[in-house]
């Protein structure tokens, strides 16, 4: 059993990246801007936020936070959205999930600049993904496909099981997995497939992002498989020194003697995808400004 470190993985890439914007501004152009918006004080996404806020100083981004409070208007929202389309020196804008209830998710998405979607969740990024088009891949897979390749993991011919149909991860990196040049052979599986362990036990390279603590056990999974860990659950742990640990949806003590190599939870998926929100803000500036000339 080899462990796929996207801890490691991650901060090598931010080196490059913090190498990169150095290179930008030595040849006097404007650095890379990140913005967010964060509604109410969720204390997961304020640490979500917090770590993407630290990522950007890291490797010399500009970043932005822009707080509004758990009571803001759909409209005030994506009046703001609005506004920040239009800023010519922010490349990349995320709104924070999750929204408060009485806010439409999807009149935010398709509100945010497809140029700007650094998330990759806009329909136009979505289709564009779909269709092989270059496109803001969602950070999630885009991760999990970096750290594959980084590791030199074989997908060519690669009989893959994604559990999980997510918008975010299961039905995009299903889809990374499939296309040309990849040629993985994905299957999807989720809470209503039929014979769900017999399938997964077929799997070369099994990505759980299914959401349940442990529901991939050692029995589903053949010697020799390359497991991806997506899921991150709080769960009590008595006797420790917070009551709770993070659980991935792998039981990685039974699990992990039985594979080649295998995400752990934490450092696994979760900085992999931190990083490719920075790479897709890189690649959004680059887009729009690497042409302008110097200020």
């Amino acid at each position: 059993m080899n462990i796929l470190d996207g801890k490691k993985t991650a901060a090598a890439i931010r080196g490059e990246i913090a190498e990169t914007v150095k290179e930008i501004k030595n040849s006097g152009h404007r650095v890379p801007h990140l913005g967010a918006i964060l509604m109410g004080n969720n204390s997961s996404s304020e640490t979500y936020v917090s770590h993407k806020v630290t990522d950007c100083q890291e490797v010399g981004f500009r970043s932005t936070l822009i707080r509004m409070p758990a009571t803001v208007s759909e409209e005030e929202l994506l009046g703001k959205v609005r506004e920040l389309n239009g800023d010519p020196e922010l490349d990349g804008l995320i709104v924070q999930l999750p929204m408060p209830v009485h806010i439409s998710e999807d009149k935010v998405i398709e509100t945010i600049s497809p140029d700007k979607d650094v998330d990759g969740f806009s329909p136009v990024n979505m289709g564009r993904m779909v269709a092989g088009l270059p496109s803001f891949v969602p950070a999630t897979p885009a991760g999990i496909m970096e750290l594959l390749k980084r590791y030199n993991i074989p997908l060519k011919g690669a009989e893959c099981v994604v559990a999980g149909r997510s918008n975010i991860v299961g039905r995009p990196v299903s889809i990374l997995l499939s296309q040309k040049g990849v040629d993985a052979t994905v299957t999807v599986v989720h809470s209503r497939t039929r014979n769900i362990a017999e399938i997964i036990r077929r799997a070369d390279i099994i990505i759980a992002a299914i959401g349940q603590p442990g529901f991939i056990t050692a029995d589903m999974v053949k010697e020799g498989a390359v497991v991806i860990d997506v899921g991150i659950t709080s769960v009590e742990a008595p006797g420790t020194k917070t009551g709770w640990k993070l659980k991935g949806d792998v039981d990685f003590e039974n699990v992990s003697p039985r594979c080649s190599w295998i995400t752990p939870v934490p450092g696994g998926v979760g900085p992999m995808t931190r990083v490719a929100l920075l790479l897709n803000t890189l690649q959004s500036y680059r887009a729009q400004c690497m042409l302008m000339p110097v200020k």
